[in-house]
């Protein structure tokens, strides 16, 4: 085995090596609103999860960078409120589109072909070209903080309010995703994504 500490490493390279290593990743394709209502933020993030099997939460990791907040944890931070969607192979030219670093006044949406719709239960507006979408609200906010006590990412854990699934992704007797139908993109390292090629099964031990 190659072992590195991880003093040995610059920071570039910490990120690189993980970022490498946690593959595949889904991507957390997040709408938000600014406080005034007047942009849309799309973005996308990697960083990203399930944190319960009790109740409906998923968390989202937005890096900082040079110590600078993005629009989109502002933006939560103000409203509590954002949109999650899962991205398939249909949408994902467009999300790239999304990952524009732009002024906080733009809008990525403008960049795009996407549509926009109302939410049902919050403010901020989804993606109608998504095969599913969460609705959420802030459940939990976790300032990152390096040794120095500066924030360098922000993590919030968003509790899912309605689900959203286009009718060719689920199984409504047995409420299962269809994966095979959705096609989710996944993040690898750089520039490279994936899909998923093949499922199997494994069935794990009783005792």
């Amino acid at each position: 085995m190659i072992h590195y500490n991880s003093d040995e490493l610059t920071k570039k390279q910490q990120y690189k090596l993980i970022s490498g290593s946690i593959i595949p990743r889904p991507i957390a394709w997040v709408t938000s609103l600014s406080q005034d209502g007047l942009i849309v933020n799309a973005a996308p993030f990697s960083f990203f999860s399930a944190a319960s099997n009790e109740l409906p939460l998923i968390t989202v990791a937005v890096l900082r960078k040079n110590g600078e907040i993005k629009d989109t944890a502002r933006n939560i931070l103000q409203r509590k409120e954002a949109v999650v969607h899962i991205v398939d192979l249909s949408v994902v030219e467009e999300m790239n589109k999304t990952s524009a670093p732009l002024s906080p006044i733009e809008s990525e949406i403008d960049r795009t072909t996407l549509t926009l719709v109302d939410s049902k239960t919050i403010s901020v507006p989804a993606i109608k070209e998504a095969k599913i979408r969460f609705e959420g609200k802030l459940h939990q906010y976790v300032p990152v903080t390096d040794d120095e006590g500066i924030i360098i990412s922000d993590l919030f854990l968003i509790r899912v309010t309605d689900f959203f699934f286009d009718e060719t992704v689920l199984d409504t007797t047995n409420k299962y995703i269809l994966t095979e139908n959705l096609n989710p993109v996944a993040r690898l390292a750089g520039s490279n994504y994936a899909t998923l090629d093949e499922e199997f099964q494994l069935t794990r031990p009783t005792e």
